[in-house]
This record gives C-alpha cells, structure tokens and sequence, in this order.
C-alpha cells in the first residue's frame, strides 16, 4: 500500500460522523487504542500532555477506544467521552468504538498492524494502549507496547516533528 493509504480511511467521530484520515495530512500521528477500565488508564494523562505540548508543532493524538480485551471499554460513544472530558480533560480527538482484531478490525488497524508488526512479525494487537508512531507524510513508523509510557515516546515525536 502507498504511504498515502491511511489517508483515504474513514473514521467515526464520537458524535457518529464520518471523516477521513486526509484530514490529518502533514501531522505525526500517535494512534491508540483506548480504555477507561485498563491498568493502562492513566496513560490518558501522558497522551493528553503530549498532545498539549506538541500539537502546536504538528502532533495529533487520536484514540480508538477498542472493548476487545477484557471488556475493558463497555461504555457508549457518550460515556466514553465523559469519561475521557471529566477524568482527564482529554482535548484530543477520541473516535468511536473499533476493533482492532479479528473479522471486524477496522481497515485503520489493519493497515499499521500489516505496515509495522509487533514482535515475531505478529500482527495482533497484544492489550489496550497499543501505540502506532505516523510520520507527517503517512508512513508508519513504529509500535510500542500498552506498557510504553506515552512520556517515552517523546524523543521519537520530537524527532518526526517538523
């Protein structure tokens, strides 16, 4: 697939609408999968100081809360922005409910798994908070584990900022 690809890929808003990915053309993007009954939780803060320190350099963080592991995400597209408004003050843009594997994966999560596998080549999201870096151009750059602090990941961002 062309670098470009994960441009033409539509996404649903929290709210329900549609957009697509072209959207975000220019920006690095850090795309997680995102729960609010995970150990890995309170990464929210880290992903919403990142975004705060960086978006105005090109940084967009976008969540996909995902229920596929341990029922970790029961909420509707309205609980889970309340969750992520009152919890954490989150500003960055949450989408809708995704799956990110099996028959449903939606085609976002297929093109990073199948652009940068995890270790040993598998493309299976392992747990909530799987990170995937994307380069301003559209390339996915790397992946980093649910127990990869957003606050690791900074010197890598910083790098891909322009």
């Amino acid at each position: 697939m062309s670098t470009a690809a994960i441009y033409d890929i539509s996404v649903s808003t929290l709210a329900g609408d549609q957009i697509k990915l072209g959207e975000y053309r220019g920006k690095v993007l850090l795309i997680v999968n995102v729960a609010s009954k995970c150990g890995f939780t309170s990464q929210y803060a880290g992903l919403e100081a990142l975004y705060k320190k960086y978006s105005p350099q090109g940084l967009v963080v976008l969540g996909f809360p995902c229920n596929q592991f341990g029922g970790q995400e029961p909420g509707n597209s309205e609980e889970i922005k309340k969750f992520c408004d009152l919890s954490y003050g989150v500003t960055f843009p949450i989408f809708s409910k995704i799956e990110v594997n099996g028959e449903g994966t939606h085609p976002l999560y297929r093109l990073l798994k199948s652009e940068c596998p995890g270790i040993l080549g598998s493309e299976a999201i392992k747990w909530n908070f799987t990170k995937f870096l994307v380069d301003s151009d559209g390339k996915t750059i790397s992946r980093f584990a649910s127990a990869t602090t957003p606050e690791a990941l900074e010197s890598e961002i910083v790098k891909l900022l322009k």
